[in-house]
This record gives structure tokens, sequence and C-alpha cells, in this order.
């Protein structure tokens, strides 16, 4: 009994130091942007659409990784490949507060979206093999959890560090956006050191292409379609919520509040719906959190009450990484060992695809529609009110062979 509770120790451990490589890769990269944009916006005389297009290249950057991480794992060291990416993105966000030129910021998002690919993609491969181990195989759900919910550690450091620095912190005579992206590069960097420090005695060796097997992508079509509208609508909230709740009138603590309560919401996904991925084999769990996201979504549109606000994020926080959750472990639970790169892979391009439209579309509606971001996020939420209806048809395959 000792020996299992050890073993599940270490499996945590594990799980809780690739956790930092989502909290960087996606927490900082990625989902900080929302922080700064009302500022760069102001700064940079942006519209809508040229700030949802950061993202949208930010995406196609994920989308290259994405597509090159199955070659990079064939060559290197799973672990090699994540910490590889967790460092390229922190010297990436340090070159963000150092330019001010759209093209420059274009390109160092791309970038960032590659070296996250690496990063994010790759460390949930290594989390789908901590299963694998002994006395993994029952805590599955909840080790995918903690990696994936990590990006909520993330998201509540930058939403306690942007706000001080973009206000408190002079730099020389960098603009408080460009503070703040310098700020972002070191945080990135002390998480990505303790991960490397944690995650130390991990090994994965490469995995050559003869030792892999196509997974049965066309039998697992409607769980793809449902998270590609996912990525289609998820997206949209998680660029532009803060510059909706500025434009409503919200006080800056209550933004910092919205914003932390969603990380923390993110954290705690990790232990509210480890039963639900365990459990279900089919399309049932991203089904569900779909249908949850659409409503979080709406919420800020029907009220600007700080309460529905919170709601909100609290709401939209403790589910929406938990979908990408699911998708690892619908591949786990529906294909051979040897399927699951290739699996995950297909997922993680199903995905940056739709983060690819997403933000741009959503910019672009906001941009020529009268209701502004309203219009926008009542889009979003039609997209994920359709990939729950999408995955719900998503059926369990056959038990796959190990």
């Amino acid at each position: 009994m000792k020996l299992g509770s050890e073993r599940a120790a270490g499996l945590i451990y594990l799980a809780v130091g690739l956790g930092l490589a989502a909290a960087v890769s996606l927490g900082v990269a990625r989902f900080a942007y929302a922080l700064l944009l009302p500022a760069m916006r102001a700064d940079l005389d942006w519209s809508y659409a040229t700030a949802g297009a950061m993202n949208t290249v930010n995406a196609a950057g994920y989308l290259a990784g994405a597509l090159m991480l199955p070659r990079w794992q064939a060559r290197f060291d799973g672990r090699q490949v994540v910490v590889a990416g967790g460092v390229g993105t922190c010297l990436l966000l340090l070159l963000h507060g150092l330019v001010r030129l759209d093209e420059a910021l274009y390109a160092l998002r791309f970038a960032s979206g590659v070296a996250s690919a690496a990063s994010f993609a790759g460390g949930g491969l290594l989390a789908a093999s901590l299963a694998q181990r002994p006395g993994g195989a029952e805590r599955s759900g909840l080790i995918l959890g903690i990696y994936y919910g990590g990006t909520g550690l993330g998201i509540v450091a930058c939403s306690l560090a942007v706000p001080w620095v973009m206000d408190s912190v002079p730099l020389g005579l960098m603009v408080p956006w460009q503070r703040a992206w310098v700020a972002l590069a070191l945080l990135a960097a002390l998480s990505t050191g303790v991960m490397v420090w944690m995650t130390r005695e991990m090994r994965s060796p490469p995995v050559s292409a003869s030792q892999r097997e196509p997974a049965p992508l066309a039998a697992l079509r409607f769980g793809m379609a449902g998270y590609l509208c996912f990525g289609l609508g998820y997206i949209g909230y998680m660029t532009f919520i803060i510059t909706l709740l500025r434009e409503q009138g919200l006080s800056a603590p209550v933004v910092t509040a919205f914003y932390v309560l969603l990380g923390l919401g993110v954290v705690a996904s990790s232990w509210l719906w480890a039963r639900l991925l365990q459990r279900h084999r089919g399309g049932r769990p991203m089904a569900t959190l779909n249908g949850l996201l659409a409503l979080a979504t709406v919420l800020p549109v029907l009220s600007a009450h700080p309460v529905v606000v919170l709601a909100s994020g609290a709401l939209f926080g403790s589910v929406f990484l938990s979908v990408v959750a699911s998708t690892t472990a619908l591949v786990r639970h529906n294909c051979a060992k040897a399927a699951w790169p290739s699996g995950i892979a297909a997922f993680t391009v199903i995905f940056a695809a739709g983060q690819i439209v997403g933000p741009v579309m959503v910019g672009w509606v906001s941009d020529a529609s009268g209701g502004g971001l309203r219009t926008g996020f009542l889009m979003s939420a039609a997209f994920l009110a359709l990939g729950s209806a999408l995955a719900s048809r998503q059926r369990a395959l056959a038990p796959a062979s190990a």
C-alpha cells in the first residue's frame, strides 16, 4: 500500500512539473495577451480585426509547430522537445517588449506559437504516458487534468503581475505594455527553470515513424468536428474578454479579480472533471464541457453586473482546458498506444485551425456589426453550442490494444 502511495505521489509530482510547461506555453505566452490588449490597442491604434489577427498568427504558428512536432519527437527525447519549446518561448516573450512595429509583433506572435506547440502538445503526450506507468491507469483523468490545469497557474500569475508592472514598475523608455512583456518573459523563465528541475529524471526516447500507427481518425470524426468548433469559439472569449469588460466600464480591481478567478478555475478543473474524463470513452465529456462554455460566453453579453461577470470567468476557467484534456483522454481510451502520437497530433492540428480563424473572425464581425464585441461573443457561443451537439454524436470505439 505504501509503495502504491509513493508511486501515485511521484506521478502527481511529475504531472505538476509538466503543468508548468502548460503554464508558460498557454497561460503566459497566449492568454496573457488579453491583459495587455487594451493598452496595446490604445497605444498602437489597432482595430478589433488587427487585435484578433495577432492571436490568429499565434495560432498559425501553433499549427506549424504541431505539424513539425512528430518529426521533432522522432529525432529527440520528448522531454528535450518540451524544454526547448519552453526556453524558446521565454526568449520570444522578451523580444515582444523590445519592438513596436506591427510586422515585428506578427512575426513574434507566430514564432511563439511554434515554440508553444512544442512545449504544450509535447507535454500533453508526456502527461498521457504517465498514465501508463504503474499506478497511473486509475488516476489518468487526474494526471491529465493537473497537466492542463497548470495553465491556470500561469493565468493567475499574469493576472496579478501584469497590472502591477504596467502601473508601478518603470523600465527605461518602455511604455507599460512593453514592460509587461518583459515581466512575462521573466515569469516564464522562472517557471521553465522549475519545470526542468522537477522533470529532470523523465525520459521519453525518440519514436520512429515505423514504430507508430495511424489513429482511426474517420471513426473519431465527430469528436474532431466538436473540437474544431471549440477552437473557433473559445479563443474569441480568451482574446477579447478583458477588452469587453473594460468597455463595459468595470473597474480595474474587478477585471483583475475576474482573470484571477478564471485562472483558479483552470487549476480546479483538474479535480472537477477527472472522473468524467476517466469514466467515459466517447464524446460525452467534450459535449458537456462545450455546452457549459457556450453558457459562460453568453453571460457577459447578457449582463455586465460584477456577479454575472465573475460567474462567467469562474465557469469558463473551470471548463475550457478540460476540453483539451478530453481529446487526449478520447485518444487514450480508443487508440492503441502506438497511435497516440498521430491521434493527439491530429486533434492538435484541428484545434490550431479553429484558433487561426476564430480571433480574426470575431474581430471582423465586431468591427462590422453595430453590436461591437457583444456580437462577436454571441458568434463564439454559437460555435461552442454546435461543438457540443457534434461531440455528443461521438461514440466509443472498440477497446484498443496496448
